[in-house]
């Protein structure tokens, strides 16, 4: 038999590798959009919640160091302002607690 005769194992076409590229990506959709049927509670109103969430733990330190500093400044009165002392160490711990909270929801995904 001669050379010509003998067929060429196919080689991979262009369109072959852009069928199995548009497979690939049409699977990885497809799971995703299964991942978020299954996972109905992350809609606009668990965003709401997130963003409430986050606004109130960074909101009650910060008033609970405003009303003791106040309370502070009126009872023990100093040179040094309490309730601006206490006011920044609120915020910071407000914050602390709500980037807890938001890596704690960002982990579960």
């Amino acid at each position: 038999m001669n050379q010509q005769n003998k067929k060429s194992p196919p080689e991979k076409t262009k369109t072959h590798r852009t069928f199995k590229e548009f497979h690939r990506l049409l699977k990885i959709k497809s799971l995703r959009k299964l991942k978020a049927r299954r996972e109905k509670e992350n809609g606009i109103f668990f965003g709401l919640g997130m963003i409430g969430l986050v606004g109130w733990s960074v909101a009650i330190p910060t008033l609970i160091g405003i009303f003791m500093g106040v309370w502070i400044d009126n009872r023990f009165p100093s040179r040094y302002s309490w309730t601006l002392m206490l006011l920044f160490i609120g915020v910071v711990l407000g914050c602390l607690n709500a980037w807890f909270w938001v890596q704690q929801e960002s982990q579960e995904d």
